[in-house]
């Protein structure tokens, strides 16, 4: 019974992830970016908080990596891509911001797959999602003062240090 309880409070923890996530695009949708954002950063401290209590209470499962995974592409590969686009990127030609979120979130997805089939532990490959969505909160909260290209650029640059092969140790 305490097991249960154990990997529920870490499932829980861990599913907030996505609600914060869910809950910044909606923000999104209503054209509330500051609070996209602040969402966005509540789902990274969650994020944080589900592996520690994981590994605190020996409870590190598959099911769990499997659920963390899902809900990292929502709340740091959909949400952030998606604010940006509302926010900046839909007013670029030829369809390049739609092209650029997209190809953002295809990176953070293939990086979750990868990470969860190579079970190394003692270092990331690629940048983390976590990192990533992160950064583009806080890009999302100075858009209005930044050019659109640099903007951009820095959303197909995070894409691509996504799917790289450079290796990045834990702390």
């Amino acid at each position: 019974m305490l097991d249960f309880v154990n990997k529920s409070c870490a499932n829980t923890v861990t599913l907030f992830n996505i609600v914060f996530g869910s809950l910044s695009l909606v923000s999104t949708l209503h054209g509330d970016y500051q609070t996209a954002v602040i969402f966005i950063l509540l789902a990274v401290v969650m994020d944080g908080l589900d592996g520690r209590i994981a590994r605190k209470l020996g409870i590190i499962s598959d099911m769990g990596k499997e659920l963390d995974s899902l809900c990292d592409l929502v709340s740091f590969g959909v949400a952030p891509a998606i604010l940006l686009y509302a926010q900046v990127l839909y007013s670029l030609p030829y369809s390049l911001g739609l092209i650029a979120a997209v190809f953002y979130i295809m990176c953070g997805a293939f990086r979750l797959a990868r990470f969860n089939v190579l079970n190394i532990s003692g270092y990331f490959v690629g940048i983390p999602i976590t990192l990533s969505g992160a950064f583009l909160a806080f890009i999302s909260w100075f858009a209005y003062d930044l050019p659109e290209f640099i903007i951009i650029a820095t959303v197909i640059f995070l894409s691509i240090m996504m799917v790289s092969t450079f290796k990045i140790p834990k702390y």
